[in-house]
């Protein structure tokens, strides 16, 4: 089955008016709306960090059909994982065969402010493994008493499970953890704008490896990719929408180590748009900005959630719904 989502940008928006934007989504036909979970915004100046769980559930009571997930959270450090265990097992009773945790290894910029010590990339990605296993052995049994690496329960119980079990999704952009999604997870997450190569040739057989070692295939897992897309009828616009965002444009060696949003808005406003506009697909032309997009289809995804950058999200919801997914469903 093949699903177009839309990205609530947490980022961007203040709660109530990201709510209206979920809710608009479903009434535009998309299938699902997943939503960040940021302690701290990519800028500080008109930035917003809604807090994901308590937004989820408002949505959940505010929709019907959509499905509703996070993309992702970090279950590792400013959640115990059985915290995590808990809300999504909450969610998914309120919204049945709805919800979907998406999990990562997480954002300095989001865990070293509440004075987590960050470490290196193999720590983050022992703890996401630990975590997922014991979020699912919650979900599984009664009464767990673990103790792990890094996580401890005694004799833990999740009271109320929902009837569908909760998928967890492991977000990823190496193949460590894509190997990982591949053995354990229920879906794969990543971003699009990174080259082609690295979901053909290393993502993408990174998740059919893993899923393979588990006696699955790949198309056992829903695989999603967050598109992130500009399209407008003014291309100028377009490409001035990207501006905002500018912080994905930036190499891993300039934002690594930065934590403040005010350094972040910082090195991100010193881009030009010819930069910031390479992380998204930007057209004016609906026929072209649909074949480009299709090109993650022919890849293998079967997910497509869609990101835009610009302040006019309503605007943006309207023309997608009508200029582009009919193409892509037509496809």
């Amino acid at each position: 089955m093949i699903r177009f989502g839309y990205k609530a940008s947490a980022e961007q928006f203040a709660p109530a008016e990201l709510l209206k934007y979920g809710i608009l989504a479903e009434e535009l036909g998309f299938d699902s709306v997943f939503v960040s979970d940021h302690l701290q915004p990519w800028r500080h100046d008109g930035g917003h960090a809604p807090a994901a769980l308590p937004w989820l559930g408002a949505l959940a009571a505010r929709t019907e059909k959509v499905l509703i997930g996070t993309s992702v959270l970090t279950p590792t450090f400013r959640y115990h994982p059985a915290v995590v265990a808990q809300a999504f097992a909450t969610l998914g009773c309120l919204a049945p065969g709805r919800a979907i945790l998406g999990v990562g290894s997480g954002e300095s910029l989001n865990e070293v402010p509440l004075g987590a010590q960050w470490p290196d990339g193999k720590e983050r990605f022992a703890r996401l493994k630990e975590a997922v296993l014991l979020i699912q052995k919650l979900w599984a049994e009664d009464r767990v008493t673990y103790e792990g690496q890094f996580y401890k329960t005694e004799n833990a119980t999740i009271y109320d499970k929902p009837s569908t079990p909760v998928p967890i999704y492991i977000g990823a952009s190496g193949p460590a953890a894509t190997r990982l999604a591949g053995r354990i997870a229920d879906g794969f997450i990543t971003t699009s704008g990174k080259g082609h190569g690295l979901y053909t040739d290393t993502l993408l057989p990174a998740v059919a490896e893993g899923a393979e070692k588990a006696g699955r295939k790949a198309d056992d897992l829903d695989l999603l990719i967050e598109v992130k897309v500009s399209f407008d009828d003014d291309i100028d616009r377009a490409r001035n929408d990207t501006h905002y965002w500018g912080a994905l444009a930036l190499s891993p060696e300039e934002k690594t180590g930065v934590e403040d949003p005010v350094e972040m808005q910082r090195l991100a406003d010193a881009l030009p748009v010819e930069r910031t506009a390479t992380r998204w697909i930007v057209s004016s032309d609906p026929e072209e900005h649909a074949a480009k997009v299709t090109e993650y289809l022919d890849m293998g995804f079967k997910h497509l959630v869609f990101h835009a950058p610009g302040p006019d999200q309503e605007r943006f919801l309207r023309l997608y719904s009508t200029e582009i997914l009919p193409r892509l469903r037509n496809r």
